[in-house]
């Protein structure tokens, strides 16, 4: 018997390439007819060279027996189908997307960085159902909302739908938890939303959403923490104030303007609905809007004198020192200093929101230069909602809380070039010289693994010219060959893939 090579021989560029053997049955050759795949025509296996005699007996006979194999007939033999199957759409569904390893590299990038500010900010993770009771979306979100949700009813005849955000879940999660929970609570999700909306650059009909949420704390200090959670998280991935920045107002600025009108406060909810579509419908339609819920035409053009201000200042004059509204804002801009974000953050009074349970401080997070008419929506928002729980029968608590969506961010990092080179990485690629050798390569592999180290096992008899290029696609650092003389040895050959240099390495050494 010819000797068996040793792995630091196959290091040398003069390789031995080996190709494995197609094997071809009835079984193969009625399943191309089934799908239409080119096959080759039986004159192919005239001077084929088979694995086997045995395997080339059972080919011919297929082929000559026409796909039956001699006789016996079952599993292994199927009829032959000439009708063609019907081709399936191969691509997600309208406004969904898929997550090959590439783009899978990029989403845990995000929300790893989601997820460590949200730690060092001192919040929890926690997850709810992506299908929910349709009610809980739709009590009280807004219009646009209840237009947009995947609902549908189930096989209990039960109303549910996909979940298009995430603060209804965490309301309903904490009346559940109700008095067991200790107050004041920071939690934070990360999940996927689903709304059947205008699919946009940035806008999807599927997107995953990072909250972070306050629950128990009335001061103007919860929303003050919220807007420094996400300036670090933008520093973290390299955006400055330069690139995005906070409109900021409040809810009871709109609150005071319709007292003095005398509109009812329930009908306050749906004012604000209609506001928010301020730069999204022409002026003319929102009045009408405002107009057929009840708002009088003084009290609208009030309002619009109102949401074009641009400075505390300016608000200060028309709305006068004492109101809640000015204490609530001048007290935010006061802790934005003190935080170190003042040149994040301007006043904006037509930032209103549009979820109907908001109930004062109100933001939004948008980018280049501040300019709401760019091309892409706006990054995140988010706000007070001190009377949320009521709304499902609960008790209701101080909280506000922001959503953040991840496919507007990845777009704004690309258009400023700002997106992480992330290749696949692994430590180390193992591979047998030989196929007696492979149970030996699974002991390395896992040796390696038991301290943490990645490894990527050849799992078949490959010639090493595929190995070296398959370790150069997942950026190995090492090259493990496991080869006959050196396992009698208690030995492998290792080969650093960057600096070239190769060596025997006891088993019992190898780190």
């Amino acid at each position: 018997m010819a000797a068996k090579p040793s792995s630091l021989l196959i290091f040398q560029p003069r390789l031995n390439l080996r190709l494995k053997p197609f094997i071809f049955s009835s079984t193969s050759l009625a399943f191309s007819i089934i799908l239409r795949i080119p096959f080759p025509k039986p004159s192919f296996f005239g001077n084929r060279k088979f694995h086997s005699s045995l395997s080339a007996v059972s080919s011919a006979q297929s082929i000559g027996d026409g796909g039956n194999g001699g006789g016996r007939s079952g599993a292994l033999s199927p009829t032959l189908v000439t009708e063609e199957l019907q081709k399936i759409d191969v691509n997600p569904p309208k406004g969904t997307r898929d997550f090959p390893p590439e783009d899978m590299r990029l989403r845990n990038w995000l929300f790893n960085n989601f997820r460590e500010v949200s730690r060092v900010y001192g919040f929890e993770e926690v997850d709810f159902p992506v299908l929910e009771s349709e009610a809980l979306f739709i009590r009280k979100a807004g219009e646009e909302i209840r237009e947009q949700l995947y609902c549908f009813e189930d096989r209990g005849n039960r109303r549910v739908a996909l979940r298009p955000e995430l603060t209804p879940s965490l309301a309903r999660l904490v009346i559940q938890k109700g008095k067991s929970l200790s107050l004041p609570l920071k939690w934070f999700a990360i999940g996927q939303c689903w709304r059947y909306e205008r699919m946009t650059r940035g806008r999807r009909r599927e997107h995953y959403q990072w909250n972070m949420d306050i629950i128990g704390v009335p001061e103007v200090t919860a929303e003050a923490e919220l807007l420094s959670s996400i300036v670090a998280f933008f520093k973290r991935i390299g955006l400055t104030a330069a690139d995005v920045g906070f409109k900021v107002s409040s809810r009871k600025v709109l609150q005071e303007v319709l007292k003095c009108y005398g509109i009812p406060e329930n009908m306050f909810g749906k004012v604000c609905i209609i506001i928010d579509k301020i730069e999204k419908i022409p002026l003319d339609e929102m009045k009408k809007e405002l107009k057929v819920v009840g708002v009088s035409e003084d009290a609208i053009e009030e309002m619009l004198q109102v949401l074009s201000v641009k400075s505390l200042t300016k608000l200060e004059e028309i709305l006068g020192g004492g109101g809640e509204a000015m204490s609530d804002l001048k007290q935010l801009f006061s802790l934005a200093e003190k935080f170190g974000y003042s040149d994040w953050i301007q006043f904006d009074a037509s930032i209103v929101r549009g979820l109907a349970y908001y109930t004062g401080i109100v933001f939004e997070m948008l980018f280049q230069g501040f300019d709401r008419g760019g091309k892409l929506r706006a990054i995140c928002g988010g706000g007070r909602y001190d009377r949320l729980l009521s709304t499902f029968g609960g008790d209701d608590l101080p909280a506000c809380g922001f959503g953040f969506g991840d496919a507007v961010i990845v777009e704004l990092l690309k258009e400023k070039k700002l997106l992480p080179e992330l290749s696949v990485e692994v430590e180390n690629i193992v591979c047998a010289l030989d196929p007696d050798l492979q149970g030996a390569a699974s002991r390395v592999a896992t040796i390696l693994r038991e301290k943490g180290q990645t490894v990527d096992l050849v799992l078949e008899n490959k010639p090493l010219k595929w190995v070296f290029k398959r370790a150069t696609r997942i950026n190995a650092q090492r090259l493990i060959l496991v080869g006959s003389s050196e396992w009698q040895r208690g030995m492998v050959g290792v080969k650093d893939l960057s600096s070239g240099e190769q060596r025997e390495v006891k088993l019992d050494e190898l780190n």
